[in-house]
């Protein structure tokens, strides 16, 4: 089975629909799977439901989605750096679930995994928990967090083999390996695809079996926060 593309469009084909489900990996503009949101954007898809740990800037990631107003709802831990999300969510443009960043990870590692819910103490006592089943383990209070299961997954890796088993690079091993796993489709693109045989099986992050298309690009080495202080 082929699973590299020419490019993240056609990694796409077939797969894009209105009001779908997807899963992104990423944290802040690090491991982001650009050229797939850009290919997202320029098919039009609309009505999207994104989870992801964060929705981009203003003028990247998936920022690009919500300044086309393609995104319905966020599922996030992190809403800052992004004028326009503040825009929509106040304005009632944009539908947003606020998970607390290990919460959402695990949703989508128990998704992947084929665990429908957990119970966990973050968030108990906060707004997070309204409306959420709440139960008593020796003593204390946890509340039910229900699994995630995306109709798509894009993730980004720094290096796959022709099976798609992927690497992270340093901290881009972030919300992808959970991100990629919860997809019912995983497309993950990479900065270099190596024949099969060359990766040390030791230090593959991501099984192949879970990654169904790939798509090699040249990639945007963008600094979120940027500080700097004068010469003396």
């Amino acid at each position: 089975m082929n699973k590299i593309y020419t490019d993240a469009g056609s990694a796409l084909d077939g797969l894009l629909f209105d009001g779908m489900f997807l899963a992104a990996g990423g944290f802040g503009l690090c491991g982001i799977p650009e050229l797939l949101i850009a290919a997202i954007r320029d098919a039009g898809t609309e009505g999207l439901t994104i989870a992801s740990n964060n929705c981009g800037v203003d003028d990247f990631g998936l920022g690009v989605l919500l300044k086309t107003k393609q995104i319905k709802k966020m599922i996030s831990s992190y809403v800052g750096e992004n004028a326009e999300f503040m825009r929509q969510y106040l304005s009632g443009e944009l539908e947003l679930e606020f998970n607390p960043q290990g919460t959402l990870a695990e949703r989508m590692r128990a998704g992947g995994a084929g665990i429908a819910g957990f119970y966990t103490k973050t968030g108990v006592g906060t707004l997070v928990a309204e409306g959420k089943e709440h139960k008593s383990f020796n003593g204390e209070t946890y509340m039910l967090e229900t699994g995630i299961i995306a109709d798509l997954s894009i993730v980004k890796a720094w290096k796959a083999d022709a099976s798609g088993n992927l690497v992270f690079r340093k901290t881009a091993r972030n919300f992808n390996p959970p991100a990629a796993t919860c997809g019912t489709v995983c497309v993950a693109e990479v900065e270099e695809i190596v024949p099969a045989g060359s990766l040390d099986p030791d230090q593959i992050h991501l099984p192949g079996i879970y990654v169904h298309r790939l798509v090699q690009g040249e990639h945007e080495k963008r600094i979120e926060q940027r500080t700097t202080r004068a010469a003396a």
